[in-house]
């Protein structure tokens, strides 16, 4: 079995007494491209920035690539990180942006930037700064890329860009993703996003993992489930409820199914990923039971 790419135990971090992160224990997976879905505030950035060694735990423990994060130059060279607004030098050209990364990177694969960049159409004489919002995440991401790292991390890269560009950054990130044998931790409020390009999921709200797996296992474990009131007060050992809506003839109930098996109860059915992902939320918050797709009445 691969180690896992990124391992915490209890890891929090504090600001003070605004908690930012808080016990999060989590083993992302190798070979794939991981989901951190939740909203602003949630801890995905503090997750991402402790990965990449911006920033040290208040306690608990945090592993990438089987190392401390940032330990030395050989382990700032396996991760390639972007951060939020995709920065890039606006007085640079393009070309001088790869000269750069050239000379910081010593595992710089040169032939695979000037691909990319002749791909995307970037001239390489324009200086960033007159770049659109897409061009700038493409280089932006071109850039970790080239590296040729073990773990690209990515903090919400697509948030700012219009539907086009978003579209063709996630495209890139997947031929990047099949070209270099990589592995992807992304950030992202945009579920659609998450649910077209990842395959392993985090839900982080309120500072707390919610839930964490595969995408295929996580939706087939969650169900819909409908029935009299009164019929659904006690479920099966290993059926958690996550939301319960009561009308005084019926009861609907979202259940997270651990057992391994099919869910064997009348009225049963499984549930996208976002309606999942909206009852997290809604729990983490205290919300009460968000307004579901499907739901019978």
């Amino acid at each position: 079995m691969d180690t896992p790419v990124i391992t915490t135990t209890a890891l929090t971090k504090r600001y003070g007494s605004h908690p930012a992160l808080t016990d999060a224990t989590l083993d992302l997976p190798a070979g794939r491209i991981v989901g951190l879905v939740g909203p602003n505030g949630a801890g995905k950035s503090t997750l991402l920035a402790l990965a990449a060694g911006l920033i040290r735990p208040t306690s608990g423990t945090i592993e990438v690539l089987g190392n401390r994060p940032a330990a030395d130059a050989a382990q700032l060279a396996r991760v390639g990180f972007v951060a939020q607004d995709t920065p890039v030098y606006t007085q640079l050209t393009v070309a001088d942006h790869l000269t750069l990364g050239e000379k910081l990177n010593p595992r710089w694969d040169r032939r695979t930037a000037a691909d990319r960049i002749r791909q995307i159409g970037l001239d390489p004489a324009k200086k960033a700064g007159r770049l659109s919002g897409g061009q700038k995440a493409q280089l932006a991401l071109t850039l970790a890329a080239a590296k040729r790292p073990d773990l690209l991390i990515f903090d919400e890269p697509v948030a700012a860009l219009d539907p086009l560009a978003r579209r063709a950054f996630l495209q890139s990130l997947m031929e990047f993703v099949a070209d270099l044998d990589v592995a992807v931790v992304l950030s992202s409020h945009l579920i659609a996003d998450v649910e077209r390009v990842c395959d392993h999921l985090v839900i982080l709200a309120e500072s707390r993992v919610q839930v964490a797996g595969d995408i295929d296992d996580l939706t087939a474990d969650h169900y819909r489930v409908v029935g009299p009131r009164g019929t659904l007060d006690t479920l099966p050992a290993g059926v958690e409820p996550i939301a319960a809506d009561h009308t005084p003839r019926q009861s609907t109930l979202i259940v997270h199914n651990t057992t391994g098996r099919p869910l064997d109860l009348p009225g049963a059915e499984t549930i996208g990923l976002e309606d999942m992902v909206l009852t997290y939320l809604h729990r983490a918050e205290g919300l009460g039971t968000p307004i579901l797709q499907e739901t019978r009445s």
